[in-house]
């Protein structure tokens, strides 16, 4: 990789100034520099456009696109808070936080960017009602006004079309350009042998193949994979031509004292004529009899029961009781990929640009998105209890076992294992299930892709992280990580600035060379974790966690959905006032914070906080 040419902002520099300076609408506070740019990052054009902000009305300004980002500094200066609450040290800077002019900064990496639309004609008429239309994967829509005269906005529109979508026009993405350095190199983070000898793979039952190691196996699965030890690699072989996709059933996880395991794969191909395969039917009894504690073996189908019906149709189906005896089987009814964007398509018109408030529980109920998040939540608890519980070991699948099976198993392991809820944990956890057993992140997330209204889009990794941070509301002492980290994961799930999550699967990270060529994101958190740590984390061995995945305790992720709308802000800085610390807060003002009402805060005000507040002994509740 090339060295990083010499710039005021370096990775660190320009990762605070984005983060400390960020309103919740996405404007930043002025930074005293037109364009900020990150090494290897070249600026394309400008251009004065007129903003049409959806909270403070049309906006003048230049903006700024280059091959990273679109970047809006506005002419005028509007009334804005002076700063957020990060770098507050006292009760009464925080109060005092106060309005003051500033310019707007609208920061937007072109990788967020969905559709550019033309919007009006020529001889549209009405105040700025020509200009673009630009939809964003973040929850978020982008209006630039533009001169009607001279086709001024074609230049604009043919650029950010150009560099927003490079796949479509032979261009590498912005991950294979960036030269960031950091102190800690991210791709070290996960390495699969250390992972499994964490979990102490191989043993008698289980042992380690690499069969797969060129990708012959299955083009989709990682080159390292843990199998029972009394399954041959013919006998994988074999299994292999009944599974789809040939993902076949392999180990994530085993249970450090009882020794149960949870299990992945794809569906059986059993078809409308019900076909079997015998050395399918004998390779999962082997795994079942890895632990000789257990009689049956436990299979949970993410899908609907129709839907894996319907799937023997194009040759799939499920494992019946006739030719799998050893084993039972349970649908979680997780509903597919096409029913997930859909809900989520109704969670932004709710949330984006205004919030109707007379209405909103009925509004939210109607996008079924909270019930998919409980759906997924109550399958993860039953997989994670039958196995803590030593009753069977649990084959996990769901159709191609990509994207529900990835959610099932993950959410399943955290709660199961205290290691992958501290920061490198979590980021193993992520870089083994997701990343390395192939959820098609390129065609679920479109990275670089024009095809906006492509089938295979889908929130399935969002939906993953919202199940997290509903863990983490429920138990805000056992995640060493805060709101922050899950935030800036999701954020550069779609910017393209970092190579983790390029690409549908190990073999074509290979190919492309991403570990060599890009940088990681686990880089950037790594080196500066004090940012992503919890203040009440509390490290603890052995502890399962349940979450109550009923609506009562479920809600939504206001900080993340609606995060752009300023009154969140406001809000947070209030909240944040009420949760400051007696021994900072004068002896004048009431209401000292308790360890109870502290956690009842947002998480993200609070990882805003200088952790320094919370060394100090609070007072004892009397909840």
């Amino acid at each position: 990789m090339a060295s990083a040419p010499t710039s005021k902002y370096n990775s660190h520099s320009l990762e605070n100034e984005s983060i400390k300076r960020t309103s919740r609408d996405g404007v930043n506070r002025d930074i005293g520099e037109a364009l900020p740019r990150l090494p290897g990052e070249t600026r394309i054009t400008d251009k004065e456009v007129i903003y049409i902000c959806p909270f403070n009305g049309p906006i003048k300004g230049r903006v700024y696109i280059t091959n990273y980002r679109l970047y809006l500094r506005s002419l005028e200066t509007h009334l804005e808070f002076s700063h957020g609450v990060r770098g507050l040290t006292t009760w009464s800077q925080l109060k005092d936080a106060s309005l003051q002019d500033s310019a707007l900064i609208l920061d937007v990496p072109l990788g967020v960017i969905s559709r550019i639309e033309k919007m009006g004609g020529a001889t549209s008429r009405g105040e700025n009602s020509y200009g673009l239309d630009i939809t964003c994967k973040d929850m978020r829509n982008l209006r630039f006004a533009l001169k009607q005269e001279g086709h001024s906005r074609r230049d604009m529109f043919e650029i950010l079309t150009r560099y927003a979508f490079p796949l479509a026009h032979s261009l590498p993405m912005f991950a294979f350009l960036n030269e960031e350095k950091f102190d800690v190199d991210g791709w070290m983070v996960y390495n699969p042998v250390e992972e499994y000898r964490r979990q102490g793979l191989p043993n008698h039952h289980w042992r380690i193949t690499f069969i797969n190691k060129c990708y012959e196996l299955c083009d989709t699965y990682p080159a390292l994979l843990v199998v029972p030890y009394r399954a041959s690699d013919d006998d994988l072989r074999r299994v292999a031509t009944f599974r789809s996709r040939n993902r076949i059933p392999v180990l994530s996880w085993i249970h450090p004292e009882n020794k149960t395991v949870i299990v992945r794969c794809s569906q059986p191909l059993v078809g409308v004529s019900g076909k079997r395969n015998k050395d399918d039917e004998k390779y999962l009894d082997v795994i079942r009899e890895t632990n000789r504690q257990i009689n049956k073996l436990t299979i949970y189908d993410a899908r609907p029961n129709v839907n894996a019906v319907a799937n023997k149709a194009t040759g799939g189906g499920y494992e019946s009781d006739d030719a799998y005896h050893n084993a039972e089987l349970f649908f979680l009814d997780i509903h597919n990929i096409h029913v997930m964007r859909e809900s989520l398509k109704k969670v932004k018109d709710i949330v984006y640009p205004n919030v109707e408030e007379s209405h909103w529980l009925s509004s939210l109920e109607s996008t079924h998105w909270l019930e998919h998040i409980k759906l997924v939540l109550t399958g993860a608890i039953q997989v994670a209890d039958r196995v803590s519980s030593g009753k069977s070991s649990v084959v996990v699948h769901c159709s191609d076992g990509w994207d529900r099976t990835a959610q099932l198993t993950s959410l399943a392991m955290l709660m199961l294992d205290s290691y992958y809820r501290s920061i490198e944990g979590f980021e193993i956890l992520v870089q083994k299930e997701w990343i390395s057993f192939g959820h098609k992140f390129a065609s679920r997330i479109g990275h670089g892709d024009k095809n906006h209204a492509d089938a295979d889009r889908s929130p399935i990794f969002l939906q993953f992280i919202d199940c997290v941070w509903q863990m983490s509301k429920q138990f805000p002492t056992a995640f060493e990580f805060n709101e922050r980290f899950l935030i800036i994961i999701l954020d550069h799930l779609y910017s393209c600035r970092f190579g983790t999550f390029l690409y549908n699967c190990e073999s074509a990270r290979e190919k492309q060379k991403v570990t060599e060529r890009t940088v990681s994101l686990w880089s950037l958190i790594n080196s500066n974790k004090d940012k992503f740590k919890n203040p009440f984390y509390t490290k603890e061995i052995n502890r399962v966690l349940y979450p109550v995945a009923s609506m009562r305790h479920l809600e939504l992720w206001v900080n993340y959905y609606i995060r752009w709308n300023p009154r969140i802000k406001q809000q947070a800085v209030r909240r944040a006032c009420w949760a400051w610390p007696s021994e900072t807060r004068p002896a004048s003002e009431p209401g000292a914070v308790c360890c109870c009402r502290a956690f009842q805060l947002d998480s993200l005000v609070l990882s805003l906080l200088p952790s320094s507040l919370f060394s100090t002994r609070q007072p004892k509740c009397s909840l």
